[in-house]
């Protein structure tokens, strides 16, 4: 009894992970065939015309890469500082039980929220405006939780003996994390942070109060500049421009690029995290 009861849930659980492979494989495939047509060198290196019906996605692109460079600069340092201070230092009493169960539960909350409080906060009270900074302070609280629990969940998956020989050598509390535990734990810490950022990457809400232009066919200038991005973009052409039904390949296109941006952050995640796996071992 006990044996088939084994063989029927081993046999579920594969056709579960089947059927999530053929959907997301379906998924893709219908983006690369209808998307890899338009993908060319003018559509990437040029900018949009007749309010992004014809021409290229280069602003759309630059915009999103430095809303993605504005978000690691920001929620990078913080998120693993918060980290080492939770893991490191802090009491492991009450009040910090409170601490993670609150950020456990903002790494749940929908993008639209924190897409108003950026707008609230970022955009109005401090009067940042539309632009990258608000957009960026933005997408980093988006990401932060997330960036802390990976990384609090890499500090804590290094051995407590490496803890207990550096400080039985003499070293103090942050010589030790420094040289015995951040080598050893980056490689999660990084991979997690670099897999949060990309759904940053990808995200509409927020930046749809924050930051984002659907035509300006121009580059920013400075950090207070509103830019396009492709989220949005490709938000707009599928869904709000009047020829959305004619330009069916301008909206695959973006959004194969906008794939292919997040997949090139994961690649990027995998491969440090592979660098640091192999150099540091325990």
């Amino acid at each position: 009894m006990n044996n088939t009861a084994d063989k029927f849930i081993l046999f579920s659980l594969r056709l579960i992970t089947y059927a999530i492979v053929l959907v997301v494989g379906y998924i893709l495939l219908d983006i690369i065939k209808n998307g890899a047509p338009a993908l060319n060198w003018q559509f990437v290196s040029t900018f949009p015309r007749r309010s992004g019906a014809e021409g290229g996605i280069f602003p759309a692109i630059v915009g999103t890469l430095y809303l993605v460079v504005g978000t690691i600069a920001v929620s990078l340092p913080l998120g693993v500082g918060g980290a080492i201070y939770l893991a490191e230092y802090a009491d492991q009493g009450r009040f910090n039980t409170l601490i993670r169960l609150a950020i456990i539960t903002l790494a749940g909350v929908p993008s639209i929220v924190f897409g108003l409080f950026g707008l609230g906060l970022f955009v109005l009270f401090c009067g940042f405006g539309p632009s990258i900074l608000a957009g960026s302070l933005t997408l980093a609280c988006m990401v932060l939780p997330t960036i802390i629990v990976a990384s609090e969940e890499s500090l804590r998956a290094v051995p407590k003996g490496f803890r207990d020989a550096s400080l039985a050598l003499g070293a103090t509390k942050w010589e030790m994390i420094r040289t015995n535990i951040l080598p050893y734990s980056l490689s999660g810490m990084i991979t997690g942070s670099i897999l949060g950022i990309g759904r940053a990457a990808g995200e509409t809400a927020p930046i749809l109060l924050t930051v984002a232009a659907f035509y300006l066919p121009r580059l920013p200038k400075s950090f207070f500049d509103q830019v396009m991005a492709l989220p949005y973009h490709l938000y707009i052409l599928a869904t709000q421009h009047p020829e959305a039904d004619r330009i069916r390949h301008m909206q695959y296109g973006t959004a194969l690029v906008l794939l292919l941006l997040v997949l090139g952050l994961s690649l990027g995640a995998i491969f440090i995290r592979t660098h640091f796996r192999k150099k540091f071992r325990w």
